[in-house]
């Protein structure tokens, strides 16, 4: 009892508050991941279409720069001329856009899959609080982001040192080529450094993947205390269930007083007890029980059987027999067969006298062939 009352967090966290979790936009989230993959996209972007945005460029530049006389003179022809130039650099411009943007949706999406969230999106007035900036600015996280800034300060710094070293000689031959050669040689030479440096920030993002995994699980942790919580809130609580069990009781209730009209035989205590039983001679099968009660329910079956012009036998050890043995809407044990078989046939000719089609029955023996295990 006392672990389960220290509120100390060492339990994993269930599904219901991960998804909870989830709900709240609260997912393991990785920057360094996601930055990685945008500028790396951003490097295979201008590798696929630089030579169309430059070429569109070109071609812009050329035109801005030598109109005619026409386009000069005609502002209409003029933005005409800008409209179609500014076209070829549209095109390739969309594409790396594109391009950026699966690249993005990628690297964010890796680490906890898509989730959106209008709570997440709310403001928090506790983030306006100075006190909590600065617990966010001390905190464990705040340690860890400046821990992974000057990692990547020297990653980059390091791969970079390693690129111009390995590089050194095709960036000194650079001024030995004539235009336009030096131009593309350049900027093939930047675009395969902008990768590697890009790329170099796996290094990070293959430690912080599992490190934010790792914390986000921390942070969900739960007491035994808040699973218990959360198990009484997801089957209800006691008064719940009470509420419910009764809501529950009192329609069964209803339904097996509906069904009394139906019953062919009310057997009693006779004040006591009551059981309606209900025989379907055509297809067969035991009698079944309807509808049983004691005191005020016994009261109530009694009442509406008279209503209906149900027959009502007085049978006392019969009827707690079968108020102890059988559930409503269960057929009766086969051990009480015969005496119930009685109170049918006796049912039977009384109907048939009453008719005018038969002689009074006998009336039905005191004592009716019940075993003594079934007697209470």
């Amino acid at each position: 009892m006392a672990d389960d009352d220290s509120g100390e967090k060492t339990e994993e966290p269930t599904a219901k508050k991960l998804e909870d979790a989830r709900k709240k936009g609260q997912i393991a989230r990785s920057k360094e991941l996601g930055t990685m993959f945008v500028l790396m996209g951003s490097g295979f972007a201008l590798i696929i279409m630089g030579n169309s945005l430059v070429a569109g460029l070109t071609h812009i530049m050329r035109k801005l720069f030598s109109p005619s006389r026409h386009e000069m003179m005609n502002l209409s022809a003029l933005f005409k001329l800008v409209a179609t130039a500014s076209l070829e650099v549209v095109q390739p411009l969309i594409w790396i856009f594109i391009i950026i943007s699966v690249a993005a949706f990628i690297g964010n999406t890796m680490l906890g899959g898509m989730s959106f969230s209008w709570e997440a999106m709310m403001p928090k007035w506790s983030k306006l609080s100075p006190i909590a900036g600065f617990k966010r600015i001390l905190g464990v996280q705040a340690l860890v982001e400046f821990i992974k800034s000057i990692l990547k300060f020297f990653v980059v710094f390091l791969v970079s040192i390693l690129l111009l070293v390995s590089l050194f000689d095709d960036i000194l031959s650079l001024s030995t080529l004539t235009i336009p050669n030096n131009f593309s040689e350049s900027v093939d030479l930047l675009l395969f450094m902008f990768l590697v440096l890009a790329a170099s920030l796996a290094i990070i993002a293959v430690i912080d993947a599992p490190y934010q995994v790792w914390n986000h699980n921390r942070q969900l942790k739960m007491s035994l205390k808040d699973i218990k919580d959360e198990n009484k809130d997801a089957e209800g609580s006691p008064e719940t269930k009470g509420r419910i069990r009764r809501a529950q009781y009192e329609m069964s209730q209803r339904r097996m007083m509906a069904d009394v009209k139906d019953a062919d035989v009310i057997i009693t205590n006779p004040t006591h007890f009551a059981v309606g039983l209900q025989y379907d001679a055509e297809n067969g099968g035991a009698p079944k029980l309807i509808a049983k009660g004691v005191d005020e329910m016994a009261v109530h079956i009694r009442t509406i059987a008279k209503e209906h012009d149900v027959e009502i036998i007085t049978s006392p050890a019969l009827a707690r027999s079968i108020y102890y043995t059988t559930e409503v809407q269960e057929e009766i044990p086969e051990e009480l067969f015969a005496a119930v078989a009685q109170i049918l046939a006796f049912i039977y000719q009384l109907n048939l006298f009453r008719k005018g089609k038969a002689k009074r029955p006998k009336p039905i023996a005191k004592n009716l062939p019940i075993p003594e295990e079934y007697r209470y």
